[in-house]
């Protein structure tokens, strides 16, 4: 079950939706124009929505407003635009503003259905990846190391310190002993925490193709070579890349 706001100055619309949605087991709120669904994100605090369908054209407060007011508050709330006055400019600055998609009215109810139903997976998706990063944050709390002597607690300490920098770290220490945990550490307390953490395993990368597995290649640069392939360096890139 979704949690879904309407938002429509058409009453018969608004009805419709309601009716279709709750028909699948949806809770939903309806909202008779952009100025009442935007009070709502004012509250503190805000609802928790995971999908707004909201008409574009409005009086004072325009569907284009209501999308902004979302993605101000709640970025991860997806928003499908609807209007009857379709054009390429107002259909571009949706998208832009980071609306899932943009529908033109009358639609078939076939449609609109794919439609919400592809919206509310990617909902799904990014509180699932957001469940997963919490939980990856929960493991390599420091709490989570076994050892208290004054010695763990410099690494803790230096973990700390280095987490805040862009400096490249070298971690050493014999083999399980636990270098792999101290560079996930440093890389979830550190401002990268939301970008991609990549392991390599230098050991087992042929020393022929280690050039193009750290910085890619392009289609037909070698036999082999069937397309584009980007480098490990350009996939963690804004993140980490701890090099085993």
């Amino acid at each position: 079950m979704a949690r879904i706001l309407i938002v429509d100055d058409e009453q018969s619309l608004r009805e419709f939706l309601e009716i279709l949605l709750r028909k699948a087991g949806h809770d939903v709120t309806t909202a008779s124009s952009g100025e009442a669904a935007v009070a709502l994100w004012e509250d503190e605090p805000p609802p928790e929505i995971d999908l707004v369908i909201t008409d574009l054209k409005m009086n004072r407060v325009t569907g284009i407003d209501v999308l902004r007011k979302v993605k101000e508050v709640a970025p991860e709330t997806e928003v499908i635009v609807m209007t009857a006055y379709q054009t390429t400019e107002t259909a571009i600055e949706a998208m832009k503003l980071g609306a899932y998609d943009y529908t033109t009215k009358p639609f078939k109810v076939d449609e609109i259905k794919v439609l919400i139903g592809k919206a509310l997976e990617k909902r799904e998706l990014a509180l699932e990846n957001r469940r997963l990063r919490s939980q990856v944050r929960e493991r390599v709390n420091f709490e989570n190391f076994v050892g208290r002597s004054r010695a763990i607690r410099d690494v803790f300490d230096i973990v700390e310190r280095v987490s805040t920098t862009r400096a490249s770290v070298l971690i050493v220490g014999e083999t399980g002993t636990g270098q792999e945990l101290v560079a996930t550490a440093i890389h979830f307390t550190s401002p990268r925490r939301e970008r991609p953490f990549l392991v390599i395993n230098c050991g087992a990368i042929p020393d022929q193709l280690m050039e193009s597995e750290l910085f890619g290649h392009m289609k037909g640069s070698f036999t082999g070579a069937y397309a584009d392939k980007k480098g490990l360096f350009e996939e963690a890139s804004g993140g980490t890349l701890f090099l085993d």
